[in-house]
């Protein structure tokens, strides 16, 4: 079997017919690849639909599971995959047509680790067909992880790369659980470690933008668990720099771009805090944790990766103690006022 596609689902009724559909409509043999949705105790029909599309197609397999966040239902899904390669796609998402296949050639062919590809976002219309398929590709550049991290930046999400399982599984690499950040922290310390990898100009993935999606939820208990989960974040790269080997020829510039990373944890937890309710004495206790790993002050965040007025402006701000905790007061009152 040349592909495991893992979903993972919590109430995705309304999305993951379409994204379903999707898979089944790349000119794969059923014998090629299996789709294993791991539903995560959904509320809704989601379960029902995934159930359905298992009876209809050997092919696809449904994990039922407690739920205990996504992290946890794609190691679920990971466990049972028997596919060379493996592709951790979100339910409300989609593929455009007949490019799996594609990837799956070049991946193969290449004996690749990882392959990475191209991803676009979308609200309302749909874009079921790839902009450029049919065309002939770039070349690919096949090099090591650390080199591919220092020569240009990544995505934190999982979406958007096919990984060989038997690289993974040596690896010993899962996504951390029941925190937020775990494909972040995942990526990075996959790519570290790749020694084949390659990037494919093929217009793949659809990344569908939901204002109800995790990420946006503004619930206080939820937004206050992505700042600290932000933090812990920010710690694990500590110890994932510390394990690049300084002889590497790329090493300076991998970790620079990592160090960024880091950093840009640091600052999006700092912009979370503008709007969260959490007390701006914590920020001080937070920030002193921060500059142990040199994630602050933020001296490596602006650069090639993050720049502009706004970035350049609350790095001002954020870089200096005495500013943060009057301009973070006077920010959530007027944030107040307008809700």
């Amino acid at each position: 079997m040349k592909l495991s596609i893992i979903i993972p689902c919590y109430n995705m009724e309304l999305y993951l017919q379409e994204c379903v559909d999707s898979l089944l409509n790349q000119r794969l043999n059923p014998d090629e690849y299996e789709i294993i949705i791991v539903n995560d105790e959904s509320k809704d029909n989601t379960l029902k639909i995934a159930i359905d599309y298992s009876k209809q197609n050997d092919h696809i397999k449904v994990i039922d599971k407690k739920n205990a966040g996504v992290g946890a239902a794609r190691n679920s899904g990971f466990d049972l995959a028997q596919g060379e390669y493996i592709y951790f796609l979100d339910p409300d998402d989609y593929i455009a047509k007949d490019t799996l296949p594609i990837l799956l050639n070049l991946a193969i062919e290449n004996s690749l680790d990882i392959l990475t590809f191209k991803t676009k976002s979308v609200v309302e219309k749909r874009y079921p067909i790839s902009d450029n398929l049919g065309d002939k590709l770039d070349s690919l550049t096949i090099e090591d992880g650390i080199s591919y991290v220092a020569h240009r930046k990544h995505q934190n999400e999982i979406w958007w790369y096919l990984i060989k399982r038997d690289f993974i599984k040596n690896t010993g690499i899962r996504f951390i659980e029941g925190k937020w950040m775990e494909d972040a922290i995942l990526t990075a310390e996959l790519f570290c470690k790749a020694k084949r990898m390659a990037h494919t100009n093929l217009d793949v993935h659809r990344y569908r933008i939901l204002p109800t999606s995790a990420m946006r939820n503004k619930s206080p208990e939820h937004y206050n668990k992505v700042i600290y989960d932000n933090a812990n974040a920010a710690h694990v790269f500590d110890k994932l720099i510390l394990t690049i080997p300084s002889n590497h020829p790329n090493a300076e510039a991998c970790i620079k771009r990592l160090k960024t990373r880091q950093q840009s944890f640091v600052f999006f937890l700092m912009v979370r805090l503008m709007k969260s309710d959490i007390s701006v004495s914590e920020i001080p206790a937070m920030l002193s944790d921060f500059e142990k790993i040199d994630a602050y002050p933020l001296k490596k965040f602006i650069g090639e990766d993050y720049h502009g007025i706004g970035y350049s402006c609350l790095v001002f701000v954020f870089n200096r103690k005495p500013l943060i905790n009057p301009f973070i007061k006077m920010f959530r009152s007027f944030y107040t006022l307008k809700q």
